[in-house]
Order: C-alpha cells, then structure tokens, then sequence
C-alpha cells in the first residue's frame, strides 16, 4: 500500500510537485499537470528534465491521469477519439521509459444533452472506442483504469458494470473516486435522478476496483437532474463521499493498492494579518489534506484489524 496525489494541486511547477511529495515522504506522483503540459505533451528535451528531476528526488510516478476519452470527449465526434489515441501514442513510450503501469482514462463525456446515455448505438459507440484503447495499454504493458468521473461510466454503478462487461477485457481495470459521487446524479431508472451514494457505488464495483483516489465534498442539487451541482470540496472524511468506510472497507479486504489524494479545495486563506501568495495557500492545502488523510488511513486501519 502507498500514498500518492495529484502533485500539480501543490504547485503547477514541477520542481514545487517534487517538494510536496518529499515534505510528505511520499515516493510516487500520480501525473497531470507537469509546468502547464503533460505527460504527452512535454517536448523531448523537457521530458529528459522531468526525468532527471525524479530520479534525483527519489521520486517515481505511479499513475498517468491521462486526458484519454474524458468528459471533454464526445463519443460520436472522430476527431476526439483520434486526440486519445494520439494522447497514448505520445505518452506511452514515455510511461514505459519511467515504468508507470497505470493510466487514468475515462469513457467519454455522459450525458449528452440530446440523446440518452443508454441509447444502443451510442452505448455501441462508446464501448467499441474504449476497446480499443484499453487494446492500445495493453499492448504496451499498461492497466488501463476508468474512472467513475463525468463520464458513461460515472453514471451509475450500473454503467461501469456494463461497460466492463460489453468490453470484456481483462485490461480494463477500475479507478475508484470516492467524491465524485458527490456531485453526480444516479442514472439509473426515470428522472428526477438523485445524487449518487459513493458507498453504494464502491460496494457494487470493488471487485474490479485496483486504485482509488481520494476526494470528497458537499453538494447542493440543482433543479432540474442534467446539470451538475456545484461542489464545495472538503478534507476527505467530512463530506458525502463515505471515505471512511470505504478505506476501511478496502484495509479489511486486504487492499494493497494506491491512494491518491486529489483534494481540489479552494484557495482560501483566514488569517487576515499575514499575507500569503495564491501559491503558498495552494501548496499548504495539499501538505495538510495530505497529513491529515494520513491520520484518517491510521484510524480507518485500528479499525480494519478488530
């Protein structure tokens, strides 16, 4: 078991990524942002950097949060899935040089606003597109793990039941977000949909489940079940995402995997007679959801062992 994060919501520089992970005596770095580009994007000189940078930290990138078929994407559009197969081919030899076996990818933006996410065609669309990009990883020794995000997947536990199933590829793993649940409605049945339950949610999909990111927050609906609420993004334990049973439920099971904290608070500071940068609120935010989430792991593990 390990601890990892988005790095970049310490600092978009890479060097300030490095020194959060460090502070926190974390070894791993789930990459996003790296100084404003990617993985995919980092011209070969800049890549060579990046690579110096980690290895002179000690520090490793375990995951690649890839931009690959997200909710920006729409499945009928040719134009964006070839932007995902490009994304692979540019990043993989690049995941393979540094030994990251892991790539966050995703099942395209759902629901589309004229057409329902069950719709057979579009339901055919998508799971063929995925194959194949779950056909790319593989070929290249790399999980591809969908995340429960904006997308067909996310909609419901019941999609990405479905969408494992349609797929049928043992390369197609899961990324379990435990807030995202949090500000997205449950597709399941006629609306009005309500929010999902991300313990409902993990309960039906653990099996499949091989890393986990760690956010969570409280959501107001809006009125009309399409489009999201807003989410007010909160310290993991202390919104509606059930971390704590979920990491509780994972360490009795036997979880050896990642946690990734991806804490998207905002930046706001309280203390009115110091001054503080943007910057230094946003690398203090991610140092503090960081040790406090290890203080939740700890808790959540006494428990585990009972």
């Amino acid at each position: 078991m390990f601890l990892t994060g988005f790095a970049d919501e310490a600092g978009a520089d890479f060097a300030t990524q490095l020194r959060a992970t460090a502070e926190l005596g974390w070894k791993f770095i789930e990459t996003r942002n790296i100084n404003g580009k990617t993985l995919a994007t980092l011209s070969d000189g800049e890549f060579e950097t990046v690579s110096g940078q980690l290895a002179d930290a000690g520090i490793r990138i375990n995951c690649y949060g890839s931009a690959v078929a997200n909710w920006g994407k729409d499945p009928r559009k040719e134009e964006d899935f070839q932007a995902s197969v490009d994304e692979l081919n540019a990043a993989l030899p690049r995941m393979r040089k540094l030994g990251i076996k892991l790539l966050r990818g995703m099942s395209f933006v759902a629901p589309l606003k004229d057409v329902r996410p069950d719709d057979p065609e579009l339901e055919a669309m998508i799971f063929k597109k995925v194959r194949r990009l779950v056909e790319i990883c593989a070929d290249n020794g790399v999980v591809y793990g969908h995340e429960n995000c904006m997308n067909y997947g996310g909609l419901s536990w019941q999609h990405t039941l479905k969408l494992l199933e349609k797929i049928g590829h043992d390369n197609l793993k899961l990324i379990y977000d435990t807030g995202n649940p949090c500000f997205n409605y449950r597709w399941i049945g006629e609306p009005p949909y309500p929010l999902q339950n991300s313990w409902e949610f993990y309960s039906k999909v653990k099996e499949h489940i091989v890393y986990i990111h760690i956010k969570d927050g409280l959501a107001l609906p809006g009125d009309d079940c399409i489009e999201r609420p807003a989410c007010r993004f909160t310290h993991a334990g202390y919104g509606t995402g059930d971390v704590r049973a979920i990491v509780t439920d994972l360490l009795a099971g036997g979880y050896d995997g990642g946690f990734s904290m991806e804490p998207h608070l905002s930046v706001v500071f309280h203390d009115s007679e110091q001054a503080v940068s943007e910057a230094e609120i946003r690398y203090r935010n991610y140092i503090e959801y960081g040790r406090r989430f290890e203080k939740l792991l700890s808790e959540c593990a006494e428990i585990a062992a009972r």
